[in-house]
């Protein structure tokens, strides 16, 4: 039966009953539903919101992946927990720069993209950053962390306007289980509004973990954040295009890797790069290798060539 006509062939009334049938009646205070919640219940019920949904999440994908299936993600994020930083004095100039450049996607914060949205609105992909554990004044080492928190909400990404989210997954830390917690929700959330999610899962130095970079570590945890529901996984790299494919076989989502500290130098980056991608991986998730350079717009661009056009590292370098 036609989903239109089976609407409105049903009173409120009716509707809300089927709508307290359906949530089990939790949380229902009111009889009567609106004319717009009449409408999702019933394409609920034809399964239409679902199928929503899906098609919601493969158009964010799409502004943060390329057809090629790869991203060049730059992460603003860094003074959500550090504060001002090199590279990052004036983030709408530093947006500017790596758009130039050839980024696909921007992951930031909450403030950044509400002040400089301008700047990025049909121009690149936005992931939003929506978990923290404070700043860096009680955050002295990542790796003794025992507080994780999520700040925002799934929901309010959605009306925010971003493509993607994402949040930590710290293993081998105090706050591992607090951070999976957060990861299976934030997951589940995800599901429900057709938003990408982006996990980043690092292992911790601490009691079992001695080499964050030990392929064994890291894949375990890129499989664990694809297990708890995340579409896409931001994690390090180990070292060796041998070493690092282990972690792409062990994970059938995309793998993109994480940049950390800036590296000693720009053939050390592209290097990297280049062998990520020669692992099978998808792309990378660059902050200060990108935004710390001399010319942030040519190391974009840089890194771009690789991930895009498969150039070796000796043609990448020709850019900066």
């Amino acid at each position: 039966m036609d989903a239109f006509k089976f609407a409105d062939r049903f009173p409120l009334k009716i509707l809300s009953l089927l709508t307290l049938i359906e949530l089990g009646g939790e949380n229902i205070i009111c009889v009567e539903l609106s004319l717009t919640y009449k409408w999702f219940y019933i394409w609920k019920i034809f399964g239409m919101v679902d199928s929503i949904m899906v098609i919601g999440k493969k158009f964010r994908l799409g502004r943060i992946f390329q057809k090629d299936g790869r991203s060049l993600v730059v992460a603003l994020d860094h003074s959500f927990t550090f504060g001002p930083m090199q590279g990052i004095e004036k983030p709408g100039e530093t947006i500017e720069k790596v758009i130039e450049g050839g980024a696909d996607a921007i992951m930031t914060s909450y403030g950044i993209i509400k002040e400089f949205h301008d700047l990025m609105v049909g121009r690149v992909g936005t992931i939003l950053r929506l978990d923290s554990g404070g700043s860096i004044y009680s955050l002295l080492d990542f790796n003794k962390v025992t507080d994780w928190h999520l700040i925002y909400s799934v929901e309010e990404a959605v009306r925010l306007g971003v493509d993607g989210v994402i949040v930590m997954g710290f293993f081998g830390a105090p706050c591992e289980a607090a951070t999976l917690e957060i990861l299976g929700y934030v997951a589940e959330e995800c599901h429900k509004w057709g938003m990408p999610l982006l996990a980043e899962t690092l292992p911790m130095v601490g009691n079992i973990v001695k080499d964050a970079y030990d392929v064994g570590h890291v894949s375990f945890a890129a499989r664990i954040g694809q297990e708890y529901g995340a579409d896409f996984i931001k994690t390090n790299y180990t070292g060796s295009p041998e070493s690092f494919r282990k972690v792409i076989e062990n994970c059938s989502i995309p793998v993109l890797i994480a940049g950390g500290a800036k590296m000693e130098t720009p053939k050390d980056v592209l290097g990297v790069v280049r062998g990520a991608i020669d692992a099978g991986g998808k792309g990378v998730v660059f902050g200060r290798n990108i935004w710390q350079y001399k010319n942030p717009t040519a190391m974009t661009r840089a890194i771009a060539k690789i991930i895009h056009q498969n150039a070796t590292v000796e043609e990448a370098l020709k850019e900066l």
